[in-house]
């Protein structure tokens, strides 16, 4: 994804928020992620959210940690971030802009604990900003084969994967489906005209017995640095 969309998206939504009225059934790899992350916190000095976006989730969890830094390379999402850290007084974050297509702005060896969540699954490459003993942890919805080379090529070891693909996200109507989809990585706003034979499309595509859905498909990994 390039980094204009994460832009726009900042500029246009303020940050990856959006209104879209939803439930989810059965059990949600993204609920499951966030209460392990949760537990987890509390066990590492030294914490990294990779792709932290427009910093809402680390700054909801900063208190299970006891400091987390976030970097993004969206310039206009780490400023929606440091407000949202300025508002809520949260003193255990920081944000500082990065991105994995070159070196991150860390030392060797200088977090506990990585994670992320539907963030650039390139962090793996990164191995050395993680110190040996060290755990990364996270959470995405593509690149499930990518995700186990990279692990394998950077010498990751402890390898845990889990797939989650039983929730089903349900809308009451075509204009709370397309806020939701307006939200999503990559996607145009489909609450425009412009876009309105695409969402009629995809309308049909995902309603089927008088219900509007979405599969809600997740696998969260985990591994160790030796």
């Amino acid at each position: 994804m390039s980094v204009e969309w994460y832009d726009m998206i900042a500029k246009r939504n303020g940050g990856y928020k959006s209104d879209a009225v939803f439930t989810i059934e059965g059990l949600s790899g993204e609920a499951v992620f966030e209460d392990r992350l949760k537990s987890m916190l509390l066990h590492f000095e030294t914490v990294l959210d990779a792709g932290c976006g427009d910093g809402e989730f680390t700054v909801r969890l900063a208190k299970y940690a006891t400091r987390i830094i976030g970097f993004d390379n969206s310039v206009e999402l780490l400023k929606i971030a440091d407000a949202l850290k300025s508002q809520y007084q949260v003193e255990n974050v920081q944000f500082v802009y990065g991105t994995t297509r070159s070196e991150l702005p860390f030392e060797d060896g200088h977090f506990d604990f990585v994670y992320t969540r539907r963030g650039p699954t390139s962090i793996l490459n990164h191995s050395r900003i993680l110190r040996s003993g060290g755990t990364i942890f996270g959470i995405h919805s593509a690149e499930k084969n990518k995700v186990l080379e990279r692990l394998e090529q950077n010498g990751f070891v402890d390898v845990e994967i889990e797939e989650f693909n039983d929730a089903m996200i349900v809308f009451p109507d075509a204009r709370e489906f397309a806020k939701y989809l307006s939200a999503s990585h990559g996607n145009p706003d489909y609450t425009s005209e412009a876009h309105r034979k695409e969402l009629d499309r995809l309308v049909s595509e995902h309603s089927q017995d008088g219900r509007l859905t979405l599969k809600e498909w997740r696998y969260i990994w985990k591994a160790k640095k030796p």
